[in-house]
Parts: structure tokens; sequence; C-alpha cells
């Protein structure tokens, strides 16, 4: 399961935070969409807007990387 990836324009700061998300924290639409998994991953911009939803860790800091994105992880 992957969400859009919504660009960051005009955002001074390249840095965005990797956290995991619970699955079962996450609102009814999305959950039926993302099956049998119980943990996804958050690209959030500083000011806490997510701008991208992903199954996997890796993925999460290359679809950041791809972006021109800092990636860094949080807990």
């Amino acid at each position: 399961m992957n969400s859009p990836f919504k660009p960051v324009a005009g955002v001074e700061s390249q840095i965005v935070y990797v956290r995991p998300v619970t699955v079962a924290d996450l609102p009814d639409e999305l959950r039926a969409q993302i099956g049998d998994v119980e943990t996804v991953y958050s690209v959030n911009r500083p000011d806490g807007e997510r701008v991208a939803l992903v199954r996997d860790r890796s993925l999460a800091f290359s679809l950041a990387r791809q972006h021109d994105l800092a990636p860094v992880s949080t807990h």
C-alpha cells in the first residue's frame, strides 16, 4: 500500500521525518487499503504534515531522497 507523495513546495527546510505508525491508529478508510500489515511508515514535514504513507521504512527513505529531501528517523 502506497499513498501518493505530495511534493513539499516552498519549504525552506528539506528535512522530512520518517516514523512508524501503527495501522490501528489510522482512519478506517486507510486501514481497509493496507491489509494485514501492523505498522506502516509516515513521511512528515517539520510542521507535522504527512506527505506520504508507505509500507516499508526503506521505501520511505528512498521516496524522500528521490524528491531531494533529507529523511531523518523519529520514534
